[in-house]
């Protein structure tokens, strides 16, 4: 975007593409409810890519979209953003399961609970980087690398550890077990399942967040992130407030974060620390480099581009390698996305609208 670009075209090329990803969405959940002929995803696409898969996506999207507002609009390394969603997940997991906690037994058979939990938990999640945001942020470069690293190893063994309770005494987050049995979410007593509910819920979710990224972005704010991620002792010669405008695109971030690992708990109706360990953390920056860092359309793509890529080495790779193992698969996937970084070093939404504004003159 320039300073001098219209603010019709601007906006408008946002409706358009909130309109194309929403047909996309709409097809695939179409195909997956109709079957038309008998196909469903997962037929079509060789069983690589199934409704669960797209459902995962969609959780992540949410997630990643809020990366790429710290680490490619702002310029904040972040390797425990894995750790909001923890957070966002096990304050749904926790307080759905055992409300006695707080004294709210009597509040868990509402429909709105887990809602309201949810929003309390983005809110709790967003406070609580807003105070770790504020010592961590003064640091630059790997200095920041390394404190945004230990935060999510620490949430990761607090989760682990039942918060330093004795499970027998106080079971908190179920230690290493983790917890069982959270509710589905509903709307009264419309229950958000089965599966094809649940997918157009976290697509919805997903679609809100980009809107708003994108409005974001575009404004005051947005033009204030870019400029603190190009030169920080420019933008402060300039009036930004870098110390503040970091810790408002973490504070965002975490938020992001939170609503993807509520969203994750009540789909999978159980948490456990391992998918909230250093290599999902890792995972989550792959999937914002490979769709591009400074572009929010990037999350979507980023996010689908490695899920499948993953999945496809898992159950195709020993069909044209015999006898090859997990490991195999690993260094597949390496050398995969090393090549991507090679060819598409602004990942791959950028990459194609390059190519076809070469096609198209």
């Amino acid at each position: 975007m320039t300073l001098t670009e219209r603010p019709q075209k601007r906006y408008g090329s946002i409706v358009v593409g909130i309109l194309v990803l929403s047909v996309i969405i709409l097809v695939i959940g179409w195909l997956e409810s109709a079957q038309p002929g008998g196909l469903n995803i997962a037929a079509l696409t060789g069983g690589v890519v199934t409704f669960d898969t797209m459902v995962r996506i969609g959780i992540l999207t949410t997630a990643v979209v809020g990366l790429n507002l710290l680490m490619g609009y702002a310029g904040q390394v972040s390797l425990g953003q894995v750790a909001f969603i923890g957070l966002g997940a096990y304050f749904s997991a926790v307080l759905t399961t055992r409300p006695s906690l707080i004294g709210a037994s009597g509040l868990s058979g509402h429909w709105w609970w887990p809602w309201l939990l949810m929003l309390v938990g983005t809110v709790f999640t967003g406070g609580l980087a807003y105070l770790v945001g504020r010592p961590i942020l003064r640091l630059r470069g790997h200095y920041l690398a390394m404190a945004t690293l230990g935060l999510g190893v620490m949430v990761n063994i607090l989760f682990r550890e039942n918060l330093g309770f004795a499970v027998d005494k106080v079971n908190i987050t179920g230690g290493s077990d983790g917890i069982y049995g959270i509710p589905r979410l509903s709307i009264g007593s419309w229950d958000i399942w089965p599966i094809e509910r649940y997918y157009y819920l976290v697509w919805l979710v997903a679609i809100v967040g980009i809107l708003l990224a994108l409005n974001m972005v575009k404004s005051r704010s947005g033009r204030a992130l870019r400029a603190l991620h190009c030169s920080e002792l420019a933008s402060e010669t300039l009036g930004v407030d870098t110390a503040r405008y970091k810790v408002r695109a973490l504070v965002l971030s975490a938020m992001y974060a939170s609503i993807a690992g509520s969203l994750y708990a009540h789909f999978r109706v159980a948490v456990s620390p391992k998918p909230f360990d250093f290599g999902a953390s890792l995972e989550l920056v792959v999937m914002a480099a490979v769709g591009g860092m400074a572009s929010v359309w990037g999350a979507p793509f980023g996010v689908a581009a490695v899920v499948i890529l993953r999945d496809l080495l898992r159950t195709h790779l020993s069909l044209v390698i015999d006898a090859v193992g997990g490991a195999y698969e690993v260094v597949a996937f390496g050398i995969i996305l090393i090549l991507i970084m090679i060819f598409m070093p602004e990942g791959v939404v950028a990459r194609t609208k390059e190519v076809v504004r070469r096609w198209s003159g």
